[in-house]
């Protein structure tokens, strides 16, 4: 297969080319269903006039439906995209760059999506289908998921569905709120992920970041307790890498706090610590939920991050959390890479 793919890649670059814009076209479909030619048009970057040639040939063959509501994936469409995925990893080197990143920053398992979140929202929510499958895909009865918030876990939660083990499954969020957007926070999203799947959820009305006596006040009330013990049974946590500087921006650190960090390099958050380059903790807030030490329990950690923008975070994050399975985009890991062959 790999020989085959080799002599077309030589001989018929321009197929790969053709055959590479079609599949784009049926993903975004697909995430975007039902759309809009004008929307589908904005979203790929394309003319009107290229992309309904492309959707009037694609559903000649059957695979794109157009209604009045818009363009929607036929069952056919469906099954041949995800066929596809496999092949368009190997030919475009994909699948050769999930090798290289594990190998460099020490991970278990790399899933490499197309594109840079930094540059289409679109990749973003294919950041969230492949969270969303990593975790239908490892699921069991009866256990229970440790959530974090952000934008990237809020698009793994809007592509979650119903699944046997997933419907007798507990959301529960890794920590307080930062006080931002709702669908952002934890809670909501462990709430959504609930929804999405039918399974149940718990929350934890608390601000992320509180003073020590607000602390141990607060970890001895009896709901706090019990839902910090139903998170350090999770089995399974997904979670979100942060840039450090806007991570404290958002959390409205003082600025000591932010000297501090600028001072001591840090580039990478997670779960309230801050990491340097070198993957050392040079901070940490003060956070109900769960807490590093703790992660040495669980038994599936899922990272997923995206945008070249991201590199440093997230190489700095997997430097310690070498157990995880991290999803991310083109972007990100062509960034980290290059980055290897600089030094």
């Amino acid at each position: 297969m790999e020989k085959i793919l080799n002599i077309q890649k030589q001989l018929l670059p321009d197929l790969l080319q053709v055959m590479r814009k079609r599949y784009e076209i049926l993903r975004h479909i697909q995430l975007m269903q039902p759309v809009g030619r004008r929307s589908l048009t904005a979203a790929l970057h394309t003319t009107e006039r290229v992309l309904r040639a492309e959707v009037d040939f694609l559903r000649a063959q059957g695979l794109v439906v157009v209604d009045p509501s818009g363009m929607r994936l036929s069952a056919g469409g469906a099954d041949l995209l995800a066929e596809m995925e496999p092949l368009i990893k190997e030919l475009f080197g994909l699948t050769q760059l999930e090798a290289e990143l594990a190998a460099y920053l020490g991970v278990r398992q790399v899933i490499v999506v197309p594109g840079d979140a930094d540059e289409s929202d679109w990749v973003k929510k294919e950041l969230g289908r492949a969270g969303a499958r990593l975790l239908k895909q490892v699921s069991i009865p009866d256990q229970i998921v440790a959530v974090a918030g952000g934008s990237t876990i809020y698009a793994v939660a809007e592509m979650m569905m119903p699944t046997p083990a997933l419907k007798m499954t507990t959301f529960v969020p890794t920590r307080g709120g930062l006080g931002e957007a709702v669908e952002l926070e934890a809670n909501y999203i462990a709430s959504l992920m609930a929804k999405k799947t039918g399974g149940k959820y718990r929350l934890m009305h608390v601000p992320e970041q509180l003073s020590e006596e607000s602390y141990q006040t607060l970890i001895r009330e009896p709901h706090i307790r019990e839902v910090l013990d139903c998170l350090r049974r999770a089995r399974i946590v997904i979670h979100g890498v942060g840039d450090a500087k806007k991570m404290a921006i958002r959390r409205k650190s003082p600025p000591e706090v932010l000297k501090k960090l600028e001072e001591s390099g840090a580039v990478g958050e997670s779960f309230g610590y801050y990491f340097n380059r070198q993957g050392e903790i040079v901070h940490r807030v003060q956070t109900v939920g769960l807490q590093l030490q703790e992660l040495t329990r669980v038994e599936k950690m899922i990272a997923v991050a995206g945008g070249a923008s991201k590199a440093e975070a997230i190489s700095s994050i997997c430097s310690i959390l070498s157990r995880d399975t991290l999803i991310t985009d083109e972007g990100a890991a062509r960034a980290i890479l290059q980055k290897v062959v600089r030094s």
